[in-house]
């Protein structure tokens, strides 16, 4: 299997895991972050695959990002978090873990590669999966932040900080 058909499968492989993300949440905002993941990742794919058949290749960028920042300001406005962010947070690790994977492969693909047109487009995606790592740590990060809130509350008043 060449590079460029292990990527095209990896990718495959994230945007399944974000569909199945997006049909398991509850919540509408986060159906539309995991849905906006998995568009991506076709994106990857769909990009790759030009690449792979000679074609040149044009990627728009992610707007995950922008999504998940209009979820948390509506999330934020209610201070009781919904169970199944709880109960999923363990999905939203291990998909912080592929996505961590996700940038070192594409980081090491594009040190090998000779090719300055399929190096840049690794780096490209290389950036885009960091972008999604960091949509992902915010969910983490938004997930926990009640149990954060009682581990400082343990060291004083932190209204009058």
């Amino acid at each position: 299997m060449n590079v460029l058909d292990f990527a095209m499968k990896v990718e495959l492989q994230g945007k399944a895991y974000y569909e199945n993300m997006a049909a398991s949440a509850g919540m509408p905002g986060l159906k539309t972050i995991f849905a906006e993941l998995a568009a991506d990742e076709q994106k990857h794919y769909d990009t790759l695959r030009r690449l792979k058949e000679g074609e040149t290749w044009g990627m728009a960028d992610s707007r995950a990002t922008e999504q998940a920042r209009g979820v948390f300001s509506e999330l934020l406005r209610d201070r009781n978090l919904p169970a199944e962010l709880q109960e999923a947070l363990d999905a939203y690790r291990l998909a912080l873990k592929v996505e961590t994977q996700s940038v070192k492969m594409y980081e090491e693909m594009a040190k090998k590669e000779e090719d300055p047109v399929i190096v840049q487009l690794f780096l490209r995606i290389a950036n885009e999966e960091k972008k999604h790592y960091n949509v992902l740590e915010n969910v983490c990060d938004f997930i926990m932040r009640p149990k954060y809130y009682l581990e400082w509350r343990e060291f004083g008043n932190l209204d009058e900080l």
